[in-house]
């Protein structure tokens, strides 16, 4: 048994803790580089205060894959509250928040307007920081900042819609294959337990009708009913197991020993070819439903199956003489086999004859 994987840490919780770290940095930078005094340590904890808390507004927001019910006014605040200190504080003072702007419009704006204006931030801030050779690493250093900085949070927000996009389709996935089972199931038990069931309720009440005027047959019957229940609880099982491998000729054989023993004259005639595992299943499946509808819905005295090949396909015909004069809605075991041909690359058809008989027709490659 394989060993169940630790949870890994979710990506939306990693993106918060990366881009919260970030924001605190940058504005311990700003702090420091504006130390308490002449004002500009008060004025810039507050303009940092404001970039902060739009960014945070910002990027809580793209972490639930939404635009904030103030977009794009909370942007342009953004916007205001970084480049404000250039007016208010010695200058270069938006270097220090320009990075989360980029981040920002990287990932509320078409990517191409957001790589524009990204470059133009860049251009704005080598603009404004440069003072000559002697500063050419500092200025470097904050515009180069500026597309990493943006590269690094639209990552993380993509990151983390990802991940959970992928959470919410493994989810619909598993979904979906509780419902394919559930509908496996449900056909299997139709298709299968259906002709069981139906011989078994067949046998019994010709077992009551002979019990006082013929014995000896009533107890022929009751083994024979005996026999079938024992069938049933084997396709139970199956299943169960999902185990579904069955045999035309084997299901062809016993459907004509039911039909015999239910008075219908049964006559097969089947083509000698090895069949696919999955066209040979299919098959055998449209047998054992179309007796099932024979012996239920049907009159007949006669009924012949009969197997075909050419062109690279194989064909089963089922006829009967017996279509009832008003015949009820179809079922879901018509339905079921047409499934089950499509899966296997074939088709299914049924319908009747015009002469008073009924035809089952499938198709499958051969």
């Amino acid at each position: 048994m394989l060993s169940t994987p630790a949870p890994p840490v979710p990506a939306r919780r990693l993106a918060i803790v990366l881009i919260t770290a970030v924001s605190v940095a940058y504005t311990v930078i700003a702090l420091m580089y504006f130390r308490w005094g002449a004002g500009f340590g008060v004025v810039s904890a507050l303009i940092m205060l404001a970039v902060v808390g739009t960014h945070h507004l910002n990027m809580r927001a793209a972490l639930r894959g939404e635009r904030s019910a103030r977009f794009p006014l909370l942007v342009v605040l953004q916007a205001v509250a970084t480049y404000l200190p250039d007016f208010l504080l010695p200058g270069g003072a938006s270097a220090v928040a320009t990075p989360m702007l980029a981040g920002t419009l990287l990932v509320f704006l078409p990517l191409g307007w957001g790589c524009a204006l990204v470059g133009a931030a860049m251009a704005y801030e080598g603009f404004i920081l440069w003072g000559g050779l002697d500063f050419a690493v500092v200025t470097a250093f904050y515009v180069v900042s500026v597309p990493t900085t943006g590269a690094m949070t639209y990552a993380l927000v993509r990151l983390a819609r990802t991940a959970e996009e992928l959470a919410r389709a493994r989810e619909e996935l598993a979904d979906a294959a509780v419902l394919k089972e559930r509908l496996r199931i449900s056909r299997d038990l139709h298709d299968g337990l259906g002709r069981s069931l139906t011989a078994i309720a067949l046998k019994g009440d010709l077992a009551t009708r002979l019990l006082d005027r013929d014995p000896g047959s009533a107890r022929t019957e009751m083994g024979e009913l005996v026999r079938v229940a024992r069938e049933a609880a084997q396709d139970v099982r199956r299943v169960a197991r999902g185990y579904r491998a069955m045999s035309l000729a084997g299901e062809v054989d016993r459907a004509v020993a039911l039909l015999e023993s239910s008075g219908v004259r049964c006559q097969a005639h089947l083509a000698t070819v090895t069949l696919p595992r999955p066209s040979e299943e299919a098959l055998a499946w449209g047998v054992r439903e179309a007796v099932t509808n024979v012996l239920r819905h049907s009159r007949a005295t006669v009924c012949t199956i009969t197997t075909s090949t050419g062109g690279g396909r194989a064909r089963l015909e089922i006829a009967n003489d017996g279509v009832p004069p008003e015949p009820g809605p179809a079922g879901g075991g018509l339905t079921g086999l047409a499934e089950r041909a499509a899966q296997a690359g074939g088709s299914c058809a049924a319908a009747p004859t015009g002469d008073g008989g009924f035809l089952l027709a499938m198709e499958v490659p051969a």
